[in-house]
């Protein structure tokens, strides 16, 4: 099969790999001049290259692991391997031991430096609760249900932003059923599941950079700065406009047996809706299309910021990152160290990258709050605000009963991203998955 991959992010890239792994077709058009999408590199004033928005993937991210060994980028030397740690600057918090799992939560849970006997056995009653639930609840439960009864110490250092780490939303707020998922794969599905895997790379070449470059040896076209305009139905095939002018005269003798809007989901309605329109399109094939429009229209959407910043201090040289104690004037939740990350790079020292999710304040209220709490949590008296990146629509809000678009647009268009129907919230391994999934559907339903 002929297939065009509108998006050339993470789940645009994946599904290009897996269609070529299956003998089919994929060329990949990307509207931006890089790959990545909002896992893409970036660079800081003074040109030194760092991402939009620092990342982190965890052990259980199996396919986006496996994608990387594929295509050449060994994980083991792109990504730093640690057991789980929410450890705070006075020392208290949790750390997991590098031991099989369930051993390492177990342990971890038990020997967490500032929690009470009390807290700690809380905390593992809980777990053994959702372990014989099946890690399920009710579908209107949210994150703060499911732990109603814990102590107040254990939501707001363990709880509280591990969830809103993951789900990009407050626990009062968040789906307890899908942080559910996420629990029980990281922390009980597989040994090493639970591990932070930090990139020692910039995401562009942690991933869609490498898959570019296996896919042109492959065969595959890769074109970036080439938006699609429009999709024309062609029979049971689809022609495809381009803003790319160079590329106009070769599409318009091109027709693709199936579309995958791996763009942002705005982009993937933009499509839509004017494919909708087009009289050559089946009535119930245009009605498919608005539906599902409207469906991820619908969703509601969250920021996440992320200021770096300099300093002359450097975090404990054995773990690249700490957790921060977050209020009502303190947004970050966690602090990185990138020097440990690329102690190579002379350019990375002393650069820090502070984590906000769920971030509700405009970017420059934002920096100075940073700032202030890196200096009052911190003691970083000298930190200096290079830039604070922030991502308006990173992730959909992962509310009970949230309604996401499906896979399926009908005549041969589909979709994929962290936003379409699955059982993980906005993550990259959520956005690999359904890339991967709607590959196979669309080869089996042709």
């Amino acid at each position: 099969m002929e297939v065009a991959i509108i998006g050339g992010g993470w789940a645009g890239m994946a599904a290009s790999v897996q269609l070529s792994l299956d003998g089919h077709q994929p060329t990949v058009f990307e509207a931006g001049r890089q790959l990545g999408g909002r896992a893409r590199n970036l660079e800081l004033p003074g040109g030194t290259i760092a991402d939009n928005g620092q990342h982190i993937l965890i052990g259980a991210y199996a396919e986006c692991l496996r994608l990387m060994r594929i295509v050449g980028a060994t994980p083991e030397q792109a990504l730093l391997r640690k057991p789980l740690t929410m450890r705070y600057a006075d020392g208290n918090g949790l750390s997991f031991p590098d031991l099989p799992a369930p051993l390492d939560a177990l342990i971890g849970i038990a020997s967490a430096n500032g929690w009470s006997l009390r807290e700690r056995a809380a905390l593992l009653g809980r777990a053994l609760r959702w372990r014989v639930q099946g890690f399920c609840c009710a579908e209107a439960a949210t994150v703060a249900d499911i732990c109603s009864g814990l102590p107040k110490r254990l939501l707001d250092e363990f709880i509280e932003p591990l969830c809103v780490s993951a789900l990009n939303l407050p626990a009062s707020q968040a789906s307890g059923s899908i942080f559910l998922r996420v629990l029980h794969d990281a922390l009980f599905a597989g040994t090493g599941g639970s591990h932070f895997l930090l990139p020692r790379y910039e995401l562009g070449d942690l991933f869609p950079n490498p898959a570019a470059q296996w896919l042109q040896g492959r065969g595959h076209a890769v074109h970036t700065a080439s938006r699609i305009q429009e999709l024309i139905p062609h029979g049971r095939q689809w022609l495809l406009r381009t803003s790319n002018a160079a590329l106009r005269p070769a599409l318009e003798q091109s027709r693709f047996d199936a579309v995958l809007l791996a763009c942002p989901p705005q982009e993937a309605v933009r499509l839509a809706l004017l494919a909708a329109e087009d009289q050559r399109l089946p009535a119930r094939d245009a009605v498919a299309y608005q539906h599902w429009a409207q469906t991820a229209q619908a969703l509601e959407h969250t920021a996440i910021a992320t200021v770096y910043a300099r300093t002359s201090h450097r975090l404990t040289a054995g773990l690249p990152w700490l957790a921060l104690q977050p209020g009502e004037q303190a947004p970050a939740q966690f602090v990185f160290d990138r020097g440990h990350l690329q102690p190579s790079d002379d350019t990375q020292q002393g650069l820090m990258a502070f984590v906000v999710s769920d971030c509700r304040t405009d970017r420059q209220a934002l920096e100075q709050q940073v700032l202030e709490q890196a200096q009052q949590q911190l003691g970083w008296q000298d930190i200096q605000a290079v830039l604070t990146v922030v991502e308006k629509r990173a992730t959909f809000a992962c509310r009970p009963g949230v309604k996401r678009p499906g896979l399926e647009l009908g005549h041969g268009l589909w979709a994929c991203g962290d936003y379409v129907n699955g059982p993980y919230p906005a993550t990259l391994e959520g956005a690999v998955r359904c890339a991967l999934e709607a590959a196979e559907q669309l080869v089996r339903k042709d």
